[in-house]
């Protein structure tokens, strides 16, 4: 059950803003895709980093991480993923709740993401910090106040992208700091692996449309 739970809740905070600086070391390496924890100060939470590639274009990745009323079809254990206020096509805040099995509590979360790209380098950034006071706290759901995060995405050829994701995150709540670290590193592989499949589902879906138009 704690396995799950812990999948389950680094997979939905994928948009949490940037993590501390940290020492980090390799934990897992599977399917291309490399999983590094880090030591960070004042917390016994370990910081995740995750670096991968895939084929595929910025805009594809931006446009599905961004499409968060969606994010149920394909974020485990997650409940409920909506919009609370869109600001541009560029800034969003939406609520987001995962559903763990009993007996533990539900976690829920605000998250205020954004895009940024460098105009000469074309990198993208995408932050999410966690935010307060938009959505009033649920009883018998733990909110989630305290997450750090980033997405760096660098275009390095026509359907090629290079992707680092970094994560700290603190579930709250009573659970053990041991047992969170013990599972951190499959969520993010999971997330990743999960966006290989959608981004590769996207791309037949267009595919498709092109040729039914031409």
């Amino acid at each position: 059950m704690y396995k799950i739970l812990f999948i389950g809740l680094l997979l939905i905070l994928k948009l949490a803003p940037a993590s501390a600086q940290c020492d980090w070391k390799l934990k897992s390496e599977k399917d291309g895709i490399k999983v590094y924890t880090g030591a960070v100060p004042d917390s016994k939470i370990k910081a995740i980093k995750v670096v991968a590639s895939f084929n595929a274009t910025t805009t594809q990745l931006v446009s599905l991480i961004m499409d968060v009323n969606s994010a149920a079809d394909w974020m485990y254990h997650t409940k409920t993923s909506v919009v609370v206020k869109q600001v541009s096509p560029s800034e969003l805040y939406y609520y987001s709740e995962v559903n763990l099995p009993w007996p533990t509590a539900n976690r829920d979360f605000v998250a205020h993401l954004t895009v940024t790209q460098n105009p000469d380098t074309k990198v993208v950034t995408i932050d999410g910090p966690a935010v307060t006071g938009l959505v009033p706290v649920k009883d018998g759901v733990v909110r989630v106040n305290d997450s750090k995060g980033k997405w760096v995405i660098t275009p390095v050829g026509p359907d090629e992208i290079n992707v680092i994701y970094t994560i700290h995150v603190d579930p709250g709540g009573s659970l053990p700091s041991w047992l969170v670290n013990m599972f951190a590193t499959e969520g993010p592989q999971k997330i990743f692996s999960s966006i290989k499949v959608q981004l590769q589902k996207r791309a037949n879906k267009n595919a498709v449309m092109a040729f039914a138009v031409n």
